[in-house]
């Protein structure tokens, strides 16, 4: 090898070595065979899965194993539509069933993406982060020999020692917050730490994210309520209308507080395009945390749920209870109370079931059951708009009632909703013209049941229902936490460049020191010349240049120094 070549080898050595670890990000090395046995197949495996083209794969398969789970009914969220759903579809629903499309979240094949995912961001994160520190605790890297290959440069000569240059181009870049120190006959000058630490920061606030999602799901409660006003709940299982709860939840773990909904308060807009459109839901309670805690008031008003330790209560949905009371064949009050509808529309259209059980009597004092299907509107509009309310508000409320008597069924042991009647074991009641009997009543009227088998008086107190979900999970204060330090560390990951800066200063032949600066960014970027530029002017500034001496009009034009790069070893001479 020529002694040419020998230089050039040697000059992308130091150069390489000046350039290098701009970036924690792992060296990517050539697929290969691993060696044999199983500790090389493990190697293999480990930087294949640590890897980040493996890392973004993983993500990217842990977002398209989630469109399934938003797309598809899933178990854990409502287990009506997924038995709806098996009755429509009943060939994909199997199909479904073996990929565990109904339980996404908690399948194998999502958890094996998950936890893969997980490893694969700690075996990248441990080795960049003590890279990093390394560079942290290091220098930045002595001048290449040659600065002229890099791809930001400038160059003069100044009357200046060199010493004094170097001070000054030092004080200079600490000034402009650079890490620099002076390595021999240049200074070297380093800067934008803080893209990688944000880079760092994004990967950590990753794994904060599935940690705090894991957690979260595997502890989660998620429970729902309905109270009319007037009544309370206690945080016990029991006491809830429905309720899921992660894998690894306990009953133990439900904060122990209680509350009574003294007051609900809806408001609505009364004219214009958006008529009745709700302005305000507010839940007025009185509340205590624990046994013996204090009685508190607050209001709680929607997407504004009152926080109690991991407990949050969230006001989800309203409704009307009218108060009824009937009355048997004997005239004895055998049910009073305010019975919540569930609101079919926007105007607040309820349905729901009154049942008599137990003590009811017919005119005959025969015990009996009585199952009555009601039909409330807020609003009545008048004839033509019987099935429908015109308003959500109290404006003209009207109640109706279609009674039935006989076997409710209760005490089948078959669970049945309180929102539905099952009329296989009942008999309707006639009116004069042996139609089904149906009225329509408004506050404080009664109807009469035939036959003297008793009546039905719906009171003039109409009561309203509030319906709260109560949630309870752990880590959602860590997940926030690290979706907000994801979002910073990316941003500084990708808006900081990481660049260095070299000013060599050595005194020339003719005794003026000569002056060159270059720059090297991580990536190709205006923002290195730049930056160099405004550096070198104002270290112009300190050592201005020195001025050209006159050249003597019979001599030899002197040799321009080579500032081109030398040809790479195998490049035409």
């Amino acid at each position: 090898m020529s002694k040419t070549d020998t230089d050039n080898s040697r000059e992308q050595e130091d150069l390489g070595a000046a350039g290098s670890q701009l970036s924690t990000a792992p060296q990517e090395e050539p697929a290969g065979v691993p060696g044999l046995g199983v500790i090389g197949w493990a190697r293999w495996f480990w930087r294949q899965l640590t890897s980040m083209r493996v890392a973004l794969l993983l993500l990217l398969l842990l977002s398209l194993g989630a469109i399934p789970g938003s797309l598809i009914p899933q178990t854990g969220a409502d287990a009506g539509k997924v038995e709806d759903f098996r009755a429509a579809h009943r060939t994909l629903a199997p199909v479904y069933d073996k990929l565990g499309l109904f339980h996404v979240y908690s399948s194998v094949w999502f958890s094996a993406i998950y936890i893969l995912l997980f490893v694969s961001l700690i075996g990248c994160i441990i080795p960049r982060t003590w890279q990093f520190v390394g560079q942290l605790r290091g220098r930045p890297p002595a001048a290449p020999k040659r600065l002229t290959r890099l791809p930001a440069y400038t160059t003069w000569r100044t009357e200046a020692d060199p010493e004094q240059v170097r001070e000054a181009a030092l004080a200079l870049l600490k000034k402009r917050r650079f890490r620099a120190h002076t390595a021999g006959d240049a200074v070297a000058a380093e800067k934008g730490y803080l893209r990688e630490t944000g880079n760092l920061v994004f990967h950590i606030a990753l794994i904060v994210l599935l940690v705090a999602f894991a957690s979260g799901q595997l502890y989660k409660s998620d429970g729902t309520k309905l109270v009319v006003e007037g009544d309370g709940f206690a945080n016990a299982l029991p006491q809830y209308d429905d309720f899921k709860s992660g894998s690894l939840f306990r009953t133990d773990d439900l904060v122990p507080f209680s509350f009574d909904l003294k007051d609900f308060e809806g408001t609505y807009e009364v004219s214009g395009p958006n008529k009745g459109t709700p302005r305000t839901y507010e839940a007025k309670i009185r509340y205590s945390q624990g046994a013996y805690g204090k009685e508190k008031s607050t209001t709680v008003k929607v997407n504004e749920p009152l926080k109690i330790d991991d407990a949050k209560v969230y006001l989800v949905s309203h409704g009307y209870a009218p108060v009824i009371t009937v009355r048997d064949g004997k005239g004895k009050v055998v049910f009073q109370d305010a019975v919540p509808l569930l609101p079919l529309d926007g105007n607040v259209t309820s349905q729901g079931v009154i049942k008599v059980m137990d003590d009811y009597r017919d005119a005959r004092g025969a015990k009996d059951q009585l199952g009555i299907k009601a039909f409330f509107l807020p609003t009545y509009g008048g004839p033509g708009m019987e099935i429908s309310s015109a308003f959500p508000a109290l404006l003209n409320p009207v109640l109706n009632l279609e009674p039935y008597h006989g076997d409710l069924g209760v005490n089948s042991g078959l669970p049945q909703s309180v929102y539905q009647l099952d009329k296989t074991h009942m008999k309707d009641f006639k009116d004069a013209k042996g139609a089904q009997l149906r009225v329509n009543l408004r506050p404080g009227e009664t109807m009469k049941l035939p036959n003297g088998a008793g009546s039905v008086t719906f009171d003039k107190d109409i009561k309203e229902w509030a319906g709260f979900e109560i949630v309870q999970e752990r880590g959602s204060g860590w997940a926030l936490g690290g979706a907000v330090a994801a979002i910073f560390g990316l941003a500084g990951s990708l808006f900081i460049q990481r660049r260095r800066v070299w000013v060599r200063a050595v005194r020339g032949a003719d005794g003026v020191t000569v002056v060159e600066m270059a720059g090297l960014g991580r990536s190709e970027s205006s923002k290195v010349p730049e930056e160099l530029g405004a550096l070198a002017g104002h270290l112009y500034d300190a050592v201005p240049g020195a001025p050209e001496p006159p050249a003597a009009p019979d001599a030899e034009p002197a040799e321009t120094p080579d500032t081109q790069a030398v040809p790479a070893e195998g490049a035409e001479k």
